[in-house]
């Protein structure tokens, strides 16, 4: 499959908008939701702290009309009681009222001493277990010095309280974070391999223009040494130099395959469509395979029954498919090759069917028989040589045309490869 840099940019785009748009939202709702919990943590201590302070009201403490609960940072509350307060009254207090409204949370108190100007007094409530609450080192409670009479409660674990009521809003961050790093990673290896296709394919690209040279020198040697008459003299000098020929040739057909395939998927790829007689084409190629195929033993049959026979193509292409297709039902015949050529109308399709009774292909590899260099397996040996570049040219040439191919196969009964083209006036 090819895969063109203006699709790998467009992935990445709509990647990053759509990773940029999941965090923004995410970031927002994990921003609403903790001043949403951290206002429900501040409205709780305040209901806590005000129903202490109206304990020591009913105690004989006047408390103030206004200023009574004071906020001095994020977790740290001061309460105006007017009056000296019982340090043993404020813990117990504090407890219960904490308690009741949910916040078994840890935290620390004082009591500020206007003589001294000082927090002289406070102790360290932990509610986690096995934690002694005597051990732990007190904070020193800044003094707020607006009021005369007052007491601090300090919250050292209220960032940890908030957190723990984000569990679900974590849970999702989480797994968002994970998928970003994921489709980073991703990125990175889709970007690697692409560079590594494309290196590999410049490299088999300038390798086969510099066979193309040396190959068409050992051909043309070939040709000088098979027209001596010296070499013609000596059958065995003439049977080497005829394998020399044979053997440039079919590697020749190996490196044009390897070129077509190079100019196919490149970007700027065109093919030139022009009108086409199919029937005359196939009366043009037909005759030298129908020789080879009865110099086997086999046979080749044609049933040219298409009434409206011209489509547009590339002549070029097209004939490199028919060649491909006709050349691969000699190659994996049985024992001798048993081929049928046929046309017919559908329509406005012209329908062309290749079908052998050959050795046939497997369910499980016809999916893949189309890919860029795959070949049936067969264990290390391959029977018939090739490098699994005939049927991906000739889909790759249906796609760049618009045809639809079908191929049907079954182990042993052989296969059929149909072409579905659109008809046109000549």
């Amino acid at each position: 499959m090819r895969v063109k840099n203006s699709t790998v940019r467009g992935v990445l785009l709509l990647g990053a908008v759509a990773i940029v748009s999941v965090i923004a939202i995410q970031t927002w709702l994990v921003w609403s939701t903790w001043n949403i919990k951290e206002k429900e943590f501040d409205d709780k201590v305040r209901i806590a702290l005000l129903n202490v302070a109206r304990e020591f009201e009913r105690m004989g403490s006047p408390l103030p009309t206004y200023d009574l609960i004071n906020r001095v940072s994020a977790n740290y509350y001061v309460v105006n009681v007017n009056d000296v307060i019982n340090a043993n009254n404020l813990e117990y207090f504090l407890r219960r009222e904490l308690e009741a409204v949910g916040l078994n949370e840890d935290f620390e108190y004082g009591i500020y001493d206007c003589a001294t100007n000082k927090m002289v007094y406070g102790n360290y409530i932990s509610y986690q277990p096995g934690v002694d609450s005597t051990l732990i080192r007190r904070d020193h409670l800044p003094v707020y010095d607006k009021f005369t009479y007052y007491f601090g409660v300090h919250f050292p674990r209220r960032t940890s309280y908030i957190l723990g009521n984000m569990k679900l809003t974590t849970i999702f961050s989480s797994i968002l974070l994970l998928t970003v790093l994921f489709f980073a990673y991703a990125m990175f290896i889709i970007l690697r391999q692409k560079r590594l296709s494309e290196m590999q394919k410049d490299f088999i690209n300038n390798m086969t223009h510099e066979f193309k040279t040396p190959i068409s020198t050992i051909g043309i040697s070939a040709d000088v040494f098979l027209q001596s008459p010296e070499v013609q003299q000596q059958p065995r000098l003439f049977q080497y130099a005829h394998i020399i020929k044979e053997q440039s040739q079919r590697l020749n057909s190996q490196v044009e395959k390897v070129l077509q395939l190079a100019r196919l998927e490149r970007d700027n790829f065109r093919i030139n469509k022009e009108p086409i007689e199919l029937h005359e084409l196939l009366e043009h190629i037909l005759p030298a395979l129908r020789t080879k195929v009865e110099d086997m033993g086999g046979t080749l049959e044609c049933r040219l029954d298409a009434a409206h026979h011209c489509v547009e193509a590339d002549r070029v292409h097209l004939t490199n498919i028919l060649h491909n297709l006709l050349d691969n039902a000699v190659k994996y015949c049985r024992n001798v090759p048993r081929i049928e050529v046929r046309t017919r109308n559908e329509g406005a399709l012209l329908c062309l069917s290749i079908r052998d009774e050959g050795i046939g292909i497997d369910k499980a590899h016809q999916q893949r028989i189309f890919e860029k260099f795959y070949r049936v397996p067969t264990g290390n040996v391959h029977n018939v040589k090739g490098f699994g570049l005939g049927l991906y040219y000739v889909r790759s040439i249906c796609e760049a045309h618009g045809w639809k191919i079908r191929l049907d196969s079954a182990p042993g009964r052989g296969t059929t490869v149909t072409i579905r083209m659109k008809t046109c006036t000549p």
